[in-house]
């Protein structure tokens, strides 16, 4: 039916063998990831966020799904919300054993940036550097993000200098407190009229310590039966080709012309894409209203009946396929495996992008402009006036609205209006 053998015993007992050791820790050189053994990593990953807060505490869920991650042929999860006071150790252990790396957001609901921020505070830092603090010591943590899709409009560009601020403190903190080098990277909206100036901006400068570690994209411009040119992967190789540090998409499975064949996987998996981009995450494990899960853990219920079970969809308990999507994506993932290039063959040779300048309705930064300093107002410019800049207030960028899941996840916005901006900001990409 899925059209791989596997069962929910086979599963189950998959769980009574860990792994003998450790995931090999994943770091960056130049545009690339690589483990400790010097293999370059490509993410297959899938978005993991069962439940608003924190997925990553009952260990017997993590169980079960990792087991069966690990039949599909995932290597990570991205996780949106944590809590950093929890116990993360037993969900952790679960995903090493089964070959998995995490890849976890730093923000929550109550300190992301988004477009009522007027500035990057100290209690945000604070804030951020409690979840690293608290994922750090995870071998298989393999990058942390700082922001997901906080600029969707050129007139939240003014926002950039506070997503790099937010990293290059971020990572100021990792270095002074001696931990290893964890990525930290953005995961941003796949919006055409941004993405170029966004992409070059949040990585150009002479000062690596303030520019990010990695940069991502959620894109969802692959539906159905496309292709390399009609979706505009060419476009997104086209425009990272020369890019200094490690691309990937953080989201990705369109599901308007469903059953999803996940054909996308090996356009990034393989051939030009691969020497570039460095894999991509499936949106998402669980079924909820959107119709982006990959399993069920049952039918749909009255959710004033079961509170558990978030919008009517149970959030835990034995993890069923969703058919024949979960079969679909196991099986072009078993067809890809990009080696790479060795870590001993590789010689990082390139240099940062030229900060992109002040552009009237597109990019409202000046590129050379020092980053703020904590709690320093953010400044922006006029979309018609780049030469005034003016400091913004909660009232200058109205936030947009995102299409969010049952569980509080921060879905991507290039599926709600994002799709439009893509179309509209197309011929301005190209």
């Amino acid at each position: 039916m899925l059209g791989i053998d596997f069962t929910v015993a086979a599963v189950i007992a998959g769980l009574l063998v860990p792994s003998a050791t450790a995931l090999s820790k994943i770091s960056v050189s130049g545009a690339k990831f690589f483990n400790e053994d010097g293999d370059q990593f490509y993410v297959k990953g899938i978005a993991y966020q069962l439940v608003p807060d924190d997925p990553l505490i009952d260990t017997d869920q993590c169980k079960l799904d990792a087991a069966l991650m690990k039949t599909l042929g995932a290597n990570a999860i991205r996780v949106y919300h944590v809590d950093p006071i929890a116990d993360h150790d037993g969900c952790m252990q679960a995903f090493d054993d089964a070959g998995i790396y995490l890849f976890v957001d730093l923000d929550t609901f109550d300190t992301q940036i988004d477009a009522n921020t007027t500035s990057w505070s100290s209690s945000q830092l604070n804030a951020f550097n409690k979840v690293l603090d608290a994922f750090v010591g995870y071998d298989n943590t393999a990058g942390v993000f700082v922001g997901n899709e906080i600029l969707t409009t050129p007139e939240d560009s003014s926002l950039a200098p506070l997503v790099k601020a937010a990293a290059r403190d971020v990572k100021a903190y990792r270095d002074s407190k001696g931990y290893r080098k964890v990525p930290v990277g953005y995961s941003a909206a796949d919006i055409a009229s941004l993405r170029p100036n966004l992409q070059n901006y949040l990585a150009c400068g002479s000062n690596a310590s303030e520019a990010l570690d990695f940069f991502s994209l959620n894109t969802y411009s692959w539906c159905g039966a496309s292709g390399y040119t009609p979706s505009g992967y060419d476009q997104l190789l086209k425009n990272a080709t020369d890019y200094n540090i490690p691309i990937f998409i953080s989201e990705t499975g369109c599901n308007t012309v469903p059953p999803r064949d996940f054909s996308d996987q090996k356009a990034i998996l393989s051939g030009e894409m691969a020497d570039v981009w460095s894999g991509a995450m499936i949106y998402e494990w669980i079924a909820e209203k959107n119709n982006y899960g990959l399993i069920s853990y049952g039918p749909e219920v009255d959710p004033t009946a079961v509170t558990e079970a978030l919008d009517g969809f149970p959030r835990s308990g034995t993890p069923t396929p969703v058919s024949p999507d979960f079969g679909n994506l196991s099986e072009q993932w078993a067809t890809l495996t990009p080696s790479g290039v060795r870590l001993a063959d590789y010689t990082p040779s390139l240099t940062p992008p030229v900060c992109p300048s002040s552009t009237a309705g597109a990019w409202n930064v000046d590129g050379e402009a020092p980053l703020p300093a904590l709690g320093q107002a953010r400044v922006s410019q006029s979309p018609s006036e780049t030469g005034s800049p003016t400091e913004s207030s909660k009232d200058a960028s109205p936030s947009t609205p995102k299409k969010n899941s049952a569980s509080g996840v921060r879905e991507v916005m290039a599926i709600s209006s994002g799709l439009v901006g893509i179309m509209l900001g197309f011929v301005w990409w190209l």
